[in-house]
């Protein structure tokens, strides 16, 4: 904490390395001749100068040459040590080497050392005084930096370009809207002579670039019916732009078409379990209608409080949907202890950023978006902050199968068309050999290479 103590950890460290040199004496003292006392304390002295002299010149080779990414994914991971034992002072030393060896226009493993070292360096800032040889630019540089990427509009951008030039975003959309689609060809077939409306909540809508090609496919297969949306968000101007765009294009179609913005409050971080399910009563439910929840990449920002995010899906069980999408992270980036949420991280964003190598040229400029802005903040927000501040807390499916399977739900198979169109869209759009789908427990999931990275679900 700034300004907590009167001394500083480097000070703190060299009293503590005194205090033990002086209890080593004195417990050789008791059992030692006073020349062989002499000789060990002396032969003491060696090995610490040695160890600090084996450390500057493993900096100094390191600042004079480029080293291997091997060596520098290395630095990452002693730097984080440093900082789980609180040693800050070689930890500053080591972002410090770090900064200078890596680039955000490089490749995958300078991108992805620069974008760690940047949220290391930002920790180093929230939990200890600004060590005297760290300039004042540097620190406004990197506060700066976070701020900007949570800059709305920037975000937003980098969403859209994160839509574009990957995979994860539209494979999670298509599968969940497949999925959607099944319930209500279900639903259809059980009531032929009176097939209901469909009624979507949309948690954290967006642009809205899911619903579209739900839109015509919904138009294609049926008498088109009335399609309502109830969509959340924090930005009104947001909910109101996507809402007057899915307006629009709902009528090119000639499907009736309807639009409910549910803004939910904003905290300095993110809205509480409590904000979603107060609101919630909010969701008007009409008698004639299948309900369908789509949770696309939204609900691990409340597994700070399993019990009330339990308390939310029981809340939106008692909704009687036809079909609940869940789709998240394949990674546990919600471990209490650093360093291992630290090592998830670093394997998780390893694949995530050599993907985007494989696929797009090292100058797109909405390649360097998506990892600076979109995956930087989660990166950020996985490493340097903390408690109710940190809000990326992914987890495994097994985990939220667990939750779910709590909360009252069962586990509906994916149908093998919707295998099809994963598929397809990998093929068509991807067409890297690197991607890989499997179906584990009726459920999807997307990884590259021998990494899982996304998972979807359906459930009632």
């Amino acid at each position: 904490m700034l300004g907590s103590s009167s001394c500083s950890p480097h000070h703190r460290h060299h009293q503590e390395q005194h205090q033990e040199e002086v209890h080593l004496q004195a417990d050789l003292s008791r059992q030692q001749p006073p020349e062989m006392v002499e000789h060990l304390r002396q032969h003491h002295n060696h090995e610490i100068q040695q160890v600090h002299h084996q450390e500057v010149e493993m900096m100094s080779r390191l600042s004079s040459y480029n080293p291997p990414s091997v060596y520098l994914r290395h630095l990452l991971l002693s730097c984080a040590h440093s900082i789980s034992r609180s040693d800050y002072t070689a930890a500053h030393r080591i972002t410090t080497i770090l900064s200078s060896n890596s680039s955000p226009y490089g490749d995958s493993s300078e991108r992805l050392i620069h974008s760690f070292t940047k949220a290391l360096s930002l920790r180093l800032l929230f939990h200890l005084q600004p060590l005297p040889s760290t300039p004042s630019s540097i620190r406004s540089s990197y506060s700066s930096n976070y701020l900007d990427q949570n800059d709305d509009a920037i975000l937003q951008s980098s969403y859209l370009s994160l839509n574009q030039i990957t995979p994860f975003i539209r494979f999670s959309q298509l599968t969940a809207n497949q999925a959607i689609l099944d319930a209500i060809d279900q639903n259809h077939c059980l009531q032929q002579q009176h097939p209901h409306d469909i009624h979507i909540l949309d948690f954290d809508i967006m642009h809205g670039v899911q619903w579209p090609p739900l839109m015509q496919a919904i138009v294609d297969r049926h008498q088109p019916p009335t399609l309502r949306i109830t969509a959340t968000g924090t930005n009104l101007d947001i909910l109101h732009r996507t809402g007057n765009r899915l307006s629009k294009f709902a009528q090119s179609l000639g499907l009736r078409f309807r639009f409910f913005p549910l803004l939910l409050p904003q905290t300095n971080v993110n809205h509480s379990v409590d904000d979603v399910i107060d609101h919630l009563s909010a969701v008007h439910l009409l008698p004639n209608e299948i309900l369908a929840v789509n949770c696309v990449l939204y609900l691990h920002r409340f597994l700070i409080d399993r019990e009330k995010l339990c308390l939310l899906l029981r809340k939106i069980k008692a909704m009687n949907p036809k079909v609940v999408t869940l789709a998240e992270k394949e990674a546990n980036h919600n471990h209490p202890i650093f360093i291992s949420r630290f090592e998830e991280a670093l394997n998780y964003y390893s694949a995530i950023y050599d993907s985007l190598e494989a696929t797009l040229p090292p100058n797109s400029r909405e390649r360097m978006e998506v990892e600076q802005v979109w995956f930087g903040r989660e990166i950020t927000d996985i490493v340097a902050t903390e408690g109710e501040k940190r809000r990326e807390r992914h987890e495994r499916f097994l985990s939220w199968e667990t939750i779910m399977r709590i909360a009252g739900f069962r586990n509906i198979a994916l149908s093998p068309f919707a295998l099809s169109q994963a598929k397809l869209l990998l093929r068509l759009h991807y067409p890297s050999e690197g991607y890989n789908l499997q179906v584990v427990n009726d459920s999807f999931f997307l990884g590259w290479q021998k990494q899982p990275l996304f998972s979807v679900s359906s459930w009632h």
